[in-house]
């Protein structure tokens, strides 16, 4: 049963930095599968915040090239989000995915978010 938790959200200054991270089990991390990092704030869609893929390629959403970096620890099950120079529209809940991709279909899961807070 795959499983995925998130942690390290809180409130934090404009400038700031946080480091969320996902602990997760339940399978193994290859090259037919995606892990990720998606926001949603209050009253918007969720959005795609950075990837990593079974291969190890990232992908960024535009606004946070240069200030968030997506990693992961494969011996610790871990996936980690460095947030650096937050913003208040960096505000949101945030949610660890993970996809796997079988014989072209998908199944998603999701944790149950973290939420930062970044004031101005």
């Amino acid at each position: 049963q795959v499983q995925l938790v998130e942690s390290g959200g809180g409130l934090v200054q404009a400038g700031g930095s946080l480091r969320l991270s996902c602990a997760h089990s339940g399978f193994i991390f290859s090259a037919n599968s995606a892990i990720s990092w998606y926001r949603q704030a209050p009253g918007k869609q969720r959005e795609l915040v950075a990837a990593i893929t079974g291969g190890g390629s990232t992908n960024y959403f535009a606004s946070v090239k240069g200030r968030f970096t997506i990693s992961r620890d494969n011996a610790k099950n871990m996936l980690y989000l460095q947030m650096n120079n937050l913003k208040p529209e960096d505000t949101a809940t945030y949610y660890c995915n993970l996809r796997i991709v079988i014989s072209g279909q998908a199944s998603d899961y999701w944790g149950k978010g973290t939420l930062v807070t970044v004031s101005s």
